[in-house]
């Protein structure tokens, strides 16, 4: 089981981190190890004083799949979800500066959250999937996946050209602008329309 994100994929989350615009999917993974059991807190790691929280809505894969057509994608997943990509902004940016990969700040212990499921067929449309994200009570980040730069089943186009997708893979799909710090003992949850499909601790 794998999980594979998508960065920089709402206009306004990359204005805010002042990147560029990518002209294909930006693309990188987190293993299995990076998943944060259920009903336990998100722990800040040691090595970093600037983890952000990231709100994603997260696709299961339910059959497996290679260089899948953008028309039959629609065939490969039945649920969606909604997560954390909890990145250490700091650890990343030496990262970047240096031109090396991501992983250290993007896929450590519990640097991602997956909450509840929901059935697709509950959606009229997964283009159209209102999400947001509370810390203390306060909206922080908002966003619909009708303004992903790559929508659902073209993400899953692009990937399977290099990653065959697998039963339980889950996809990240890319976070709305409004990222931000957290630190010990903020409270997240996250929505999907008005569905709390994780709550969470920060330690």
């Amino acid at each position: 089981m794998k999980l594979i994100c998508i960065g920089r994929n709402y206009t306004e989350h990359i204005k805010e981190l002042e990147n560029e615009k990518p002209t294909d999917p930006v693309v990188f993974l987190k293993p299995d190890t990076a998943i944060l059991l259920k009903k336990q807190p998100f722990f800040i790691p040691e090595f970093s004083n600037d983890v952000h929280h990231e709100v994603e809505v997260l696709v299961k894969i339910n059959r497996v799949g290679k260089y899948i057509d953008k028309k039959f994608a629609h065939k490969y997943y039945k649920e969606i979800g909604l997560g954390i990509d909890f990145t250490a902004r700091d650890l990343q940016a030496q990262l970047k500066a240096k031109g090396l990969p991501w992983e250290k700040a993007k896929a450590f212990d519990g640097a991602a959250v997956v909450g509840n499921w929901l059935d697709k067929s509950e959606f009229e449309n997964v283009n159209n999937i209102n999400f947001s994200l509370k810390k203390n009570d306060e909206l922080v980040q908002q966003g619909n996946t009708s303004h992903m730069l790559w929508k659902i089943d073209e993400i899953i186009e692009y990937v399977s050209k290099y990653f065959t997708l697998k039963i339980g893979d889950v996809i990240f799909t890319g976070t709305p602008a409004g990222v931000g710090k957290v630190v010990a003992n903020d409270k997240l949850k996250g929505y999907i329309e008005d569905r709390e499909l994780f709550s969470i601790t920060v330690k």
